[in-house]
């Protein structure tokens, strides 16, 4: 069994135990498991191949670790066969619709007979569902809409799981082949699409033939299509299609400007290369006239030979990007190292893994000048939310370890949930002693547009509320976003001063890149934050920048590229005069 496989045994194991009423403390203890696993930079079958303790892994104890072994040795575990005979066969699938829990699974099955995605479409059909105390109309609508979404996706992989495959093959292929002089990840992972198809490579080495033989003798391939001088292609047991291509370098740039740029990209391309009398290939540029073939090691040079600026690869959409280069007015796109804070958050206090000091710990390490810590409010009580007392422990530790650990500011803050109603999760005197406040959505996701519209505004009006998490809830290839009056919702932002978060977390990437577009044209204050809940979700902060470089944001829309002084500037203003503030600040 490979990392995602082991993963998704452990989080429905999870949801399992919480159907029997198993006790809180175990269901988490599978759910921080397979989401540690889920991110981890090596698969376990080659940590357990190299006799290494998994239990050096945070989150990871000895019951655990003997049931990865089991799995990683027999492709199956007992405990979890045991279990799912207390169940009917089709439960699992139900309990995968979004807004569906393991208690609601277990109501609809105990009352309703409800066992398989089926029969859980005929209890909508017949209004059964809707008749259940507690559910309703809306709530059965809601989950036919999802049943709907789910059938309707094709079989591309978001990008949460396929770039973690991508890394770990780029790894493997570079530590067996030391002739790799370059090797890069192109297509729709290149340009950070939310979902994959399949993963490009192309490559330069010394020896071709060594890195194209690595790759098909790898143990995690389950069928090679094909193998040639220099080009490979194989089906991953991940489910995925791996194309490999290794090149000359003077073709390099070239080829991976053809496989980086998406179709209609690549056609206004072909077009400009036409208008100049010179023919594009994945090869060069050919002279029309002469017969001449140019070849570019880069995809800068290429661009230039067309007579543009070099067009980053998240732009490249087909979508006025090669007209804006022709003119001259391609931006510098927000990177990785703008980043100077995370303001978003969690530790054991709530469902993070790692406690307060190790993520402040390991922040510091990233090069951040401030961070601010973000544990769920009381309302959420699966992710152990924080009660007004402990709110007040969790803030002296918070100044404590800022005082201990030297050389990054911390931010006292919450992700409070947003209620049905609009209302919030503190007292606005709690609020107050804030430093950060983030209102979120995690329940009441099937309201109609205008309720959750208001829902968001009412939020926003509070002056203590300073941004709005992952707006649209959903979750890429699984849940939906919530329908809501996004428009009015990114004025309502700018009038009232409330920044939106671009979570960065893969599985949501939320805002979208449309959304954080017309978000920035309406000046609202952006921020990158990671959403982590383990160390190694620090790493995400990538994600939410390739989601803000499709949507064209530069540095000066992103409210944590500010230094420490100028954030600080920001927070102590008023919410009405921030959205200005910030234009100036973040120029200064």
């Amino acid at each position: 069994m490979n990392n995602a496989q082991i993963a998704e045994t452990f989080e429905n194991i999870a949801g399992l135990l919480e159907m029997k009423g198993e006790k809180v403390f175990t269901i988490r203890a599978y759910q921080r498991a397979a989401r540690t696993i889920e991110r981890l930079p090596m698969e376990l079958q080659d940590m357990l191949r190299d006799e290494q303790d998994l239990r050096t892994i945070p989150g990871i104890g000895k019951a655990i670790s003997e049931k990865i072994a089991e799995m990683v040795e027999t492709d199956s575990l007992r405990y979890y066969d045991n279990l799912k005979t207390e169940f009917p066969d089709g439960i699992l699938e139900v309990m995968q619709i979004p807004g569906l829990g393991p208690k609601t699974v277990r109501r609809l099955w105990q009352d309703l007979g409800v066992t398989d995605i089926p029969g859980l479409q005929a209890t909508i059909d017949d209004g059964s569902l809707a008749s259940l105390p507690r559910l309703g109309k809306k709530t059965a609508e809601n989950i036919a809409r999802q049943i709907q979404f789910q059938r309707s996706q094709s079989k591309r992989m978001p990008i949460a799981r396929a770039q973690p495959i991508c890394d770990r093959l780029i790894g493997s292929l570079q530590e067996q082949c030391p002739s790799i002089r370059r090797i890069v990840p192109g297509g729709s992972l290149r340009r950070f699409e939310e979902t994959i198809g399949d993963i490009d490579l192309v490559c330069t080495a010394d020896d071709p033939s060594q890195v194209l033989n690595a790759l098909v003798a790898m143990p995690n391939v389950a069928d090679v299509i094909g193998h040639g001088d220099t080009k490979a292609s194989v089906y991953l047991t991940d489910g995925i299609q791996v194309d490999l291509r290794v090149v000359n370098e003077r073709h390099f740039g070239a080829l991976l400007q053809y496989f980086s740029g998406n179709l209609q990209h690549n056609i206004l391309l072909r077009d400009r290369a036409n208008a100049l009398n010179l023919s594009l290939n994945e090869y060069g540029i050919t002279d029309r006239e002469t017969g001449v073939i140019e070849e570019f090691p880069d995809e800068e040079t290429l661009y230039n030979r067309l007579g543009l600026q070099y067009i980053p690869p998240e732009l490249r959409q087909g979508v006025g990007e090669v007209k804006a280069a022709l003119e001259n007015r391609i931006p510098r796109l927000v990177e990785v190292s703008d980043i100077r804070g995370d303001l978003h958050d969690h530790s054991d206090w709530s469902d993070g893994r790692d406690p307060m000091e190790a993520m402040v710990l390991a922040v510091k390490e990233r090069g951040l000048e401030y961070l601010a810590m973000t544990d769920h409010s009381v309302g959420r009580g699966i992710a152990n939310g924080l009660s007004v007392e402990r709110l007040e422990r969790h803030m002296a530790l918070v100044r404590q370890l800022e005082c201990d650990i030297g050389g990054i500011r911390l931010l006292c803050g919450t992700e409070m949930d947003i209620r049905a109603d609009g209302s919030l999760d503190y007292d606005d005197d709690v609020l107050e002693r804030l430093d950060w406040v983030i209102g979120s959505i995690h329940s009441g996701m099937g309201q109609d547009v205008a309720t959750m519209t208001e829902r968001v505004i009412k939020a926003m009006r509070n002056p203590h509320v300073d941004v709005i998490g992952h707006l649209s809830t959903r979750l890429v290839g699984e849940r939906q976003p919530v329908e809501a009056d996004y428009e009015a919702i990114f004025r309502a932002a700018a009038e009232t001063g409330t920044a939106l978060e671009i979570n960065a977390s893969p599985e949501r990437l939320d805002l979208r890149d449309s959304h954080a577009a017309r978000a920035r044209e309406l000046g609202v204050p952006l921020a990158i934050s990671t959403d982590a809940h383990t160390i190694e979700a620090l790493n995400n902060t990538r994600f939410g920048v390739g989601v803000a470089r499709r949507a064209w944001c530069e540095p000066h829309h992103i409210l944590n590229t500010l230094p420490f002084g100028s954030f600080l500037e920001y927070l102590r203003l008023p919410k009405s005069k921030r959205t200005e503030a910030f234009a100036r600040l973040a120029r200064e």
